[in-house]
C-alpha cells in the first residue's frame, strides 16, 4: 500500500501543469476586467493538459464545478494558471485549477479564480474507458 501511495503521489506531482498568459484589452468585458468565458477556456485547457499528463489517455471534459471569481483581472496583468489532480476514480478524474494574477509593476500575486473540472478517459471511438 505504501508503494502505491508514493507512486500515486509522485504521479500527481509530475502532472501539475503551469501556464502563463498576458491579459490584453481585447479579452475584457464591459467592466474592463477579464471576460469570465476567456478565463474558463484557459482553465479548461490547463485542466485538460493536467488530466492527460496524469492518465496518458485521451480525455473529455465532463463537468465544471465551483468556479469562483475571487478578484477582478485587468488588462496588462500576467496570470498564472496551475492545474493539479485532486481525485482519481475508475473512469473520471477531477482537476483543480487556480488562476493567480500579477500586476507588472509589482511582484504581488493574488488568487483571482479557482474551479474544478472533471474529465473522463475515452477510446478511439469516443467511448468511456477505465483510467
Amino acid at each position: 500500500f505504501d508503494k502505491y501511495f508514493l507512486r500515486m503521489k509522485a504521479k500527481i506531482n509530475n502532472s501539475i501543469t503551469t501556464q502563463y498568459k498576458v491579459v490584453f484589452s481585447k479579452m475584457l468585458n464591459d467592466q474592463s476586467t477579464l471576460f469570465g468565458g476567456v478565463a474558463m477556456q484557459w482553465m479548461d485547457e490547463v485542466a485538460y493538459i493536467t488530466a492527460m499528463r496524469f492518465t496518458r489517455k485521451k480525455m473529455v471534459t465532463v463537468s465544471t464545478d465551483k468556479i469562483k471569481f475571487l478578484k477582478p483581472v485587468t488588462s496588462g496583468e500576467i496570470v498564472q494558471l496551475v492545474g493539479s489532480v485532486v481525485k482519481v476514480g475508475f473512469a473520471k478524474i477531477t482537476i483543480q485549477v487556480e488562476m493567480f494574477s500579477e500586476q507588472l509593476e509589482s511582484e504581488i500575486k493574488q488568487k483571482a479564480i479557482q474551479g474544478t473540472f472533471t474529465f473522463a478517459a475515452i477510446d478511439k471511438n469516443n467511448k468511456p474507458i477505465r483510467i
